[in-house]
């Protein structure tokens, strides 16, 4: 009997426990600790790795601001991680140094990022760079003497730049300014006049231009995430050398084309590049890129991989220099790109047999496996590939998000998000096996809260592919009781959720801890599966999405627990698109929230900037006939007039993402029409308001679809 006894003495306090828990609060986003950027030194004795927190603004009340830190921790020791860079000076792009002895990274001086170096042993960080065009990504030789590091430069900079373009030449492209050639633009030393000549009248133009009071547009591409820029940018690599400082960077690249630097040989002799594969086409017109390796001490590109029509990209190299893994993907089209390992020697390549898009790629010091991550069935999952059997092997499971890694001779560190806590770092060995959680970033405030867990199902759609959903009872949800539901949606349309996606951790916490169950789906067209299942809602947004995500509800429904008369809906982006799309087909909603969504498919074309979807979903452009057939369509605000659901509407005043004029027309077309709606505007907010923007901003909105739900649930 005695076991027995202690049985239910164990569960009385456990239960006790649990009813002494709260729920996640809405303020509790501002206690969540995010870890990332983890990197072994060269030598495997040490670790790095970034915290981001959020804090309250000394000046403003009210205001939450992020704040970055690196820690440094000594591998295969139990030692305590130590701060090395002050939270308050973002430090961010940090590489290691060969001989694992220094760190580089860089900081915001004076509106520019610049380098600094800080050695292992103590003492102050060190600026290494003042550059006029700012300072990113750096990265050191193998052999310590020289650091390679990015810089935007525009394109008339980059014109007038004595060093990097010493014979004033103009881009081979056409500038596509109308009747205009690009010598009439540059080569004009005219005054300007307003009432001369027209080479003078031309220059007064063009400092208008400058002095900001006029944006000219001749390029395709004129939409950044907030403001519209008439202006082109190049990434250009440079070299600063470490043996004599301070030294003057050097440019190791010119031309009016980017290259993205990728790796350092490590015979220290030249770099692993991408670049566009044709300097003629204009940048906003080109799908197409190649793989190059560059002398350190200059001289022309050597092409190393590239393809009519084809996106080729460097993704690392590994430690002997012997093996390069790389991406190809069509550059038109919806399509999961293929990864391949490729021999410098033998010039054999390999594809790795896994259809998923990798991220993250680290060779093991032996040269005979290469580490990556990639999305897939609702997790961000580790895996390793050895090019000898071409065997892929998981490493992490689906239920949780390898959010960054690195390896040494003999074990792995990496951050992690899972379903009890948003983000910690762990070490584990080569397997992953045993891992020990290392940080205690979110622990703490977690110890008294009460979470929700989400469970996942499946079921075959009509078009026989499975679809994987994950339910969330709410939190202390008691049996035989009735609770409001609440389906949740993803955006992209190519995106992915799940239990190892972070960005909706406290989100759904927050819903569930409310009393609300949360359904969430992959439906077809979503990432982190097969190209078939990501090309499922190819010219089909709506109705075939809008039938995978019900039908997640309705299953969800008959396990008896959710009420049916308080049932809600709501998504980001493309999710605002479907939720719109759903509630002017069903009724069955008690209230609705669109955020930051396209509306017309045919404005979108105009004002976003991630117009290409269009075309490529759609098979054309809104003045075609039968593209712009389908775009109506396959348009939500086709089917306004539909709409009886009440709804909240929100949207970045700066999002260009999608734009902003067809949230405007969807609200004043409900207003015309008499149904319940509100609009929310965020001064300032991009498409990246709920992940990454304003903080109090990202609680207004989640505090106000709440307020805006709880009217209607009664």
């Amino acid at each position: 009997m005695k076991p027995l006894i202690f049985i239910i003495l164990w569960l009385f306090v456990q239960n006790a426990s649990a009813q002494n828990k709260e729920r996640v609060l809405l303020s509790d986003l501002y206690q969540i600790k995010t870890a990332s950027n983890v990197k072994f030194s060269p030598d495997g004795k040490w670790y790095v790795y970034n915290v981001q927190s959020i804090v309250a603004n000394e000046a403003k009340t009210g205001e939450y601001d992020y704040q970055r830190q690196w820690f440094l921790v000594a591998a295969g020791l139990s030692s305590a991680p130590r701060a090395i860079t002050n939270q308050k000076e973002n430090s961010s792009n940090v590489c290691w140094s060969g001989d694992s002895q220094q760190l580089f990274f860089t900081r915001v001086v004076k509106g520019k990022s610049q380098i600094f170096k800080l050695p292992l042993n103590g003492g102050e960080a060190v600026q290494l760079t003042d550059f006029q065009y700012g300072a990113e990504r750096p990265m050191v030789s193998k052999d310590g003497k020289t650091l390679f590091f990015s810089a935007s430069l525009s394109l008339d900079e980059l014109e007038k730049d004595s060093v990097m373009n010493p014979q004033k030449m103009s881009p081979l492209w056409n500038l596509e300014k109308p009747e205009v050639t690009a010598d009439e633009i540059y080569t004009n030393s005219a005054k300007g006049n307003p009432d001369g000549s027209l080479k003078e009248i031309r220059a007064y133009l063009q400092q208008n231009e400058k002095e900001k009071k006029a944006k000219v547009f001749n390029r395709l591409d004129f939409q950044d995430e907030a403001v519209t820029n008439p202006e082109l940018n190049f990434t250009q690599i440079f070299t600063l050398s470490l043996v004599h400082l301070p030294a003057v960077p050097v440019p190791l690249t010119s031309g009016f084309y980017s290259y993205e630097l990728i790796a350092v040989s490590p015979d220290n002799k030249s770099i692993l590049v991408n670049a566009d594969l044709n300097p003629s086409v204009h940048p906003d017109r080109s799908m197409e890129s190649a793989i190059y390796r560059l002398n350190i001490n200059g001289g022309k590109p050597e092409l190393i991989l590239s393809g009519a029509g084809q996106q080729f990209k460097a993704t690392s190299i590994s430690g002997d220099g012997n093996w390069m893994s790389f991406t190809q993907t069509p550059g038109k089209g919806i399509n999961i790109g293929k990864t391949f390992v490729y021999n410098f020697k033998s010039k054999e390549q390999f594809q790795v047999p896994l259809e998923r898009n990798f991220s993250s790629f680290n060779w093991n010091k032996e040269n005979t496996q290469l580490y990556f991550t990639a999305s897939s069935n609702g997790g961000n999952v580790l895996y390793s590939y050895k090019p000898a059997d071409h065997a892929v092997k998981r490493l992490s499971a689906f239920d949780s998000g390898i959010t960054s890694f690195d390896i040494n001779k003999t074990q792995m560190v990496y951050s992690q998000t899972n379903t009890s806590d948003p983000s910690e770092v762990f070490t584990a060995d080569l397997l992953n096996k045993n891992p020990k959680r290392i940080t205690s970033l979110n622990t703490g405030w977690l110890a008294g809260k009460k979470l929700s867990y989400p469970v996942k199902k499946t079921f075959t759609n009509d078009q026989g592919m499975e679809v994987e959903y994950w339910v969330m009872k709410p939190a202390g949800a008691e049996a035989g009781q009735k609770y409001p539901v609440m389906l949740e949606i993803h955006g992209g349309p190519s995106a992915m959720w799940g239990p190892g996606e972070s960005s909706m951790w406290h989100e759904f916490q927050y819903y569930t801890g409310l009393g609300y169950g949360v359904v969430y789906a992959n439906p077809r067209g979503s990432g982190g599966y097969n190209e078939a299942f990501l090309r499922a809602n190819v010219k089909d947004w709506g109705a075939g999405p809008m039938r995978d995500v019900i039908k997640a509800l309705d299953l969800t429904i008959e396990e008896g627990w959710a009420d049916t008369t308080k049932q809600f809906i709501t998504g980001g982006s493309y999710a605002g698109y479907l939720t719109t799309w759903i509630i002017s087909h069903t009724n069955r909603f008690k209230a609705a929230c669109a955020q930051r969504g396209v509306y017309d498919l045919n404005t979108f074309f105009g004002e976003g900037n991630a117009w290409r979807l269009v075309p490529e979903y759609f098979g054309g452009y809104p003045w075609e006939k039968e593209a712009g057939k389908l775009l109506r369509a396959e348009s939500p605000f086709t089917y306004v007039d539909q709409i009886h659901t009440p709804l909240i509407i929100f949207h970045g005043e700066t999002d260009l993402r999608t734009g902003v004029v067809q949230s405007e027309m969807l609200y004043k077309a409900l207003k015309v029409l008499g149904r319940p709606v509100e609009y929310v505007r965020h001064p300032g907010g991009t498409h990246e308001l709920t992940r990454s923007g304003n903080n109090r901003q990202r609680a207004d909105q989640m505090l106000r679809t709440m307020e805006f739900f709880e009217r209607y649930k009664q």
